[in-house]
């Protein structure tokens, strides 16, 4: 059939994606059991921790109103560990641990206080969790942070590691003898440099002879474990790729040096690239934008790769001849896997998506290079519109949606998602943008965001919007950018400070870097000193890179949705850009969202911030959708 592009009729739609669709995260093995968490957007975004029995039987282990989500660093992470059937985990509602035995209720194990854990470990030998700890019991005071234990007797909670701003990763090698753990402090961010650190573990359970062993202010450690034979392992940047290394005699040695990433940022805590399996270790690593899955062995260090059908790696548990990943593809959305490592079979045990649409809908994407400033590259990829049913009239170009990943030291995969099925499929193009400073194509390329915030990243989503419509793949005047959080600062800056777009969305996305600066989470409190400068020192560039002091450039449609109870970006500068707008009598709407926070988790708020940007754009564009969306309310049009 012969359609305008955008008024393709499309069975993905956004009650399919938020009926259909879950997150997938921290997958685990206990015994012959796996366990992983769910976030179900129809369950109003709670976290569901899930078990797998021997027999292939899965069950929810925490059922509502039980929430399994940490609120450390806000972005949580590490909410679990289990320990023969044992399961203890964090509850987001009072952000107290729980223990819970098989077929028994949840208990609370941590006291009533304002503290919050993740990261947790078992010390078998003494009977306790060794976690991070995040202190907010003085509400006058910044957030404090450290390596803590539990007992699983009384709950009692003793500091072991203090006086740094962050840390992360506490691993006990295999006799409980030796706890490692990684730190940092302000302004640094895990990706800009850490510390790995090992101790002694005395009998009573404290820690003596603490000891630096790798990293500094400019090198980043990720993941340090123990192998069963007792080395400490860990990830380095130290050459500009993150890369594998184990601890002999007090250096530390590269295992297979290569240009590719093994490690990721540290966004969240609990995150696994590497596990140890028989007589070697079963990794994941990027190369350009593309992950694959290896196994090394630790004795003659040969890399071998596994060839898998699946492009995005991004978690490994292994134990007892078998693996646990979580995989996706452009042709299949994220899932979690066994792997047998004896055969290299796969084992589905569960897809975020669940939905039956044909292929023929789906749009394949396209790993693309482009120039872009200073005689730089940059990378996306690009998804031309595609639908079974329809093509457009000969002549006309799509319009093409930009999209900003959030971070924005983070970056996009090519695995599917439906997301974008639900723009290609309605016949709008996309491109999914991997601006400088993404991760997964080395440290220089990650600091080309140093200090250059609001500018490298929109050169490189302006570039390839650009780049496309030279290529004659898209309607050089029917271009649009979208992002969340970092992405939404990217797309608000976009929006003003170039005319290249004729309409934005921001989700949840920051417009004002010097409230930004004054009034955030501990986390990030210290981030933008690296992306932008140190504040107050440098308040002009916060000024100058702000949109919202700047909205007498902005000369096209913007939309903003944003959670009420966002801690990372607060409301107030979605609130306070729609009035600017506004008062430039653009076209502007603001769909705001009560109970969300950074990052929509609920199905409704999903469904209406997807359907409202379509209608949005529909206007914008001149473009009838196949099917009545919900109106949005638009001012100035």
């Amino acid at each position: 059939m012969i359609a305008p592009y955008g008024s393709w009729k499309s069975p993905i739609t956004s009650d399919l994606i938020v009926s259909e669709s879950i997150g997938l995260g921290q997958p685990m093995l206990d015994g012959g059991a796996v366990y992983w968490l769910e976030l179900r957007p129809q369950e109003k975004g709670r976290v569901a921790l899930v078990r797998r029995d021997l027999t292939g039987v899965a069950a929810d282990v925490t059922l509502a109103p039980f929430n399994a989500r940490t609120r450390v660093h806000e972005y949580g992470g590490g909410s679990y560990v289990v320990a023969d059937g044992i399961v203890y985990f964090a509850n987001f509602a009072d952000q107290r641990l729980y223990r819970q035995k098989p077929g028994s209720a949840p208990e609370p194990l941590t006291p009533k206080m304002a503290w919050r854990y993740a990261d947790m470990i078992m010390d078998r030998r003494r009977n306790r969790l060794i976690c991070i700890r995040e202190d907010h019991t003085d509400p006058n005071r910044e957030a404090v942070n450290t390596v803590a234990s539990v007992s699983l007797e009384t709950g009692e909670s003793i500091v072991l590691a203090s006086g740094n701003d962050f840390y992360s990763s506490p691993r006990l090698n295999p006799d409980g003898s030796k706890l490692a753990w990684l730190t940092w402090n302000h302004p640094n961010m895990p990706w800009d440099g850490t510390e790995l650190w090992m101790a002694d573990v005395e009998g009573g359970g404290t820690v003596s002879a603490p000891r630096r062993v790798a990293g500094g202010l400019a090198e980043s450690i990720f993941q340090p474990e123990w192998s069963p034979g007792g080395l400490l392992y860990f990830i380095s940047d130290r050459t500009g790729w993150w890369n594998l290394y184990r601890l002999e005699e007090g250096e530390a040695v590269a295992l297979c040096p290569m240009e590719a990433e093994f490690g990721r940022p540290q966004w969240q805590f609990g995150m696994s690239t590497y596990d140890f399996a028989g007589d070697g270790l079963l990794c994941t690593y990027i190369q350009k934008g593309r992950s694959y899955l290896a196994t090394l062995n630790t004795a003659t260090l040969k890399l071998e790769i596994i060839n898998l059908p699946y492009t995005d790696i991004y978690r490994v548990k292994a134990s007892q001849g078998a693996a646990l990943l979580l995989l996706g593809s452009p042709a299949e959305a994220t899932t979690l896997a066994r792997l047998d490592l004896a055969r290299h079979e796969l084992e589905v045990l569960r897809c975020s998506v669940e939905v039956a649409v044909d292929a023929g809908y789906f749009s394949i994407p396209q790993a693309i290079e482009f120039p872009t400033a200073n005689g730089l590259t940059a990378y996306g990829f690009f998804y031309p519109p595609h639908n079974r049913d329809f093509a457009a009239p000969e002549g006309e170009q799509p319009a093409l949606l930009v999209m900003s990943h959030g971070g924005p030291t983070g970056a996009t995969s090519a695995a599917f998602n439906l997301g974008v099925q639900y723009w290609t499929s309605r016949g709008i193009a996309v491109l999914d943008v991997n601006y400088g400073g993404s991760t997964g194509y080395g440290r220089a390329y990650r600091e080309r965001l140093k200090g250059q915030w609001g500018i490298v990243d929109v050169d490189d989503c302006v570039n390839g919007a650009l780049y496309l419509v030279q290529q004659g793949l898209v309607d050089g005047n029917r271009l649009a950018i979208t992002g969340g959080s970092a992405g939404g600062y990217t797309t608000l800056s976009a929006l003003t400070f170039r005319d290249v777009f004729k309409a934005g969305a921001s989700h949840f996305g920051i417009s004002d870097l010097e409230a930004l600066a004054k009034d955030t989470h501990k986390f990030e409190s210290r981030y933008l000193d690296g992306l932008i400068g140190p504040y107050p020192d440098r308040r002009d560039l916060y000024l100058e890179r702000s949109p919202i002091h700047h909205t007498h450039k902005l000369s096209c449609a913007l939309i903003l949705f944003q959670g009420l109870e966002d801690k990372v970006v607060p409301p107030s500068q979605a609130a306070k850009m729609f009035e600017a707008v506004r008062a430039k009598e653009l076209p502007v709407a603001y769909v705001a969202f009560e109970g969300e926070q950074h990052g929509f988790r609920q199905a409704a708020n999903i469904k209406r911030s997807l359907d409202g940007e379509l209608y949005f754009y529909s206007k914008v564009f001149g473009f009838e959708p196949a099917d009545p969306v919900e109106p949005v309310a638009i001012e100035n049009l």
